[in-house]
């Protein structure tokens, strides 16, 4: 596709561009022509060029992938975490907690409410002095400063925007967490795919990442979301090690699963790093409607959090902070909370045996949901499941890279009685296997 371009400053090229592409009139996915050639057509200097591409960048309308070339930037959104809507299939790739299993916060709410003015500390002191004791595990940091936010998403988001320029690269585990994902894209970041293994973040891929320029690292310790991975201490020790010679990239932990995870916790914070953070949600035990999140960091990073709460609210409801407290100190709610912990891991690693007896192994992880390696293409799968009654997620939305990786489902199954996880794992390895059969008569590809 030859595009004509118009302007000799970069701000006449950015600008002639930024009207095509806001007109559509050069879809996602354009690929704009290399610097070189461009500065040759105009009769400019290559930095010209190289300024107007970056304005377009910093509006978030192209992408710079390498020597993939600069492409025009698909604004789709990424799929999101939740309910399938209008469906009557039996949904199980929600990614939801069992609702059942969620704290009633009726009593601790009713000792919850007094009015807060102007002025007071955005963060509650009781819950405060609860978040820097738990937030203190496997931190070399003996300066750490508490923040409140809005939910884990709500603490990425600060973070990356307090810290980042628009076009900056971010490491992101491949597959991803599609929250983490969707900040990255909406913000204007480009997302730097590290693959992960059963023990978590690989470390070449970190050292890739690394070498490539990444301003921020986002890390899953443990119950990776979709895998299920966990670091191992052998492996977080490499990682960190790796970190070493980068302290001022942001090193960010999403320890989202927390109180519910069966692994221990492996940091990979070290004791050099000068920038991070580490983030818990209450979403999974308390509920996601708690929408409350806290982030130990460094005290820069806190600084630069405080600003970006400015401009909103200044601080998260303390009626929602104090609720949270009450129910974390209550010691039955926390007896709920590791009932809930077992439930999971006992569902899961049920249903993995499950698949497992039928011939699709599976390695049940932790957290949530499973990660299923497929024989067969998923979308096919998904549409033999359908016919059964079944919705199911596919993997590929959670990939970053485009290489071949492989076919997987994400199931959220733990919600399931026997007689409907064992419907669910037959009906799977009975897909499995005819369209496993298929390709290999040669009636569809594999």
């Amino acid at each position: 596709m030859t595009i004509d371009i118009t302007g000799r400053s970069a701000s006449e090229i950015a600008a002639g561009l930024r009207t095509r592409i806001e007109r559509g009139e050069l879809p996602p996915g354009t690929l704009l022509p290399p610097v070189r050639t461009l500065a040759a057509e105009r009769g400019v200097n290559r930095n010209t060029v190289v300024a107007a591409y970056r304005q377009l960048a910093q509006a978030g309308l192209v992408e710079a992938r390498g020597r993939g070339g600069t492409r025009v930037a698909d604004r789709a959104a990424v799929a999101q975490e939740g309910y399938a809507p209008d469906t009557v299939l039996r949904d199980v790739g929600t990614g939801n907690p069992d609702p059942a299993l969620i704290p009633d916060p009726t009593a601790a709410l009713a000792r919850s409410a007094r009015p807060v003015l102007y002025g007071e500390p955005v963060i509650d002191p009781g819950l405060e002095a609860w978040a820097r004791a738990w937030m203190a595990e496997q931190l070399p940091h003996d300066d750490m400063r508490i923040t409140v936010t809005s939910g884990a998403s709500d603490a990425i988001e600060r973070l990356l925007a307090q810290a980042l320029q628009r076009d900056d690269a971010v490491a992101l585990e491949d597959p991803c967490f599609l929250s983490a994902l969707h900040t990255v894209r909406t913000g204007g970041y480009r997302a730097v795919p590290v693959p992960v293994d059963a023990e978590g973040m690989t470390v070449d891929g970190l050292r890739a990442a690394l070498d490539a320029g990444v301003r921020a690292v986002i890390v899953t310790p443990r119950a990776h979301n979709p895998t299920g991975a966990s670091l191992s201490a052998e492996r977080a020790a490499a990682l960190r090690e790796v970190l070493v010679a980068h302290p001022y990239v942001l090193v960010v932990e999403d320890d989202h699963f927390s109180l519910l995870s069966r692994a221990r916790l492996q940091s990979v914070i070290g004791a050099s790093q000068r920038r991070w953070a580490r983030i818990r949600s209450m979403s999974k035990f308390l509920g996601p409607d708690t929408c409350l999140a806290v982030t130990a960091s460094d005290a820069d990073t806190a600084d630069g959090l405080a600003v970006r709460l400015t401009p909103g609210t200044t601080w998260v409801s303390h009626i929602l902070q104090r609720l949270t407290l009450a129910l974390v100190t209550d010691d039955e709610v926390r007896t709920g909370i590791e009932r809930a912990a077992v439930h999971y891991a006992d569902r899961n690693a049920a249903f993995a045996r499950a698949l497992t007896d039928r011939g699709v192994p599976v390695s049940p992880g932790d957290g949530l949901n499973l990660w299923v390696p497929l024989p067969v293409a998923a979308p096919r799968v998904r549409e033999e499941l359908m016919h059964r009654g079944w919705l199911v997620r596919e993997g590929d939305p959670f990939f970053l890279g485009e290489s071949d990786h492989g076919a997987f489902l994400r199931l959220t199954v733990h919600d399931l009685d026997e007689a409907s996880a064992h419907a669910l794992a037959d009906d799977l390895a009975r897909a499995c296997r005819v369209l496993r059969a298929d390709a290999g008569s040669g009636r569809i590809e594999a």
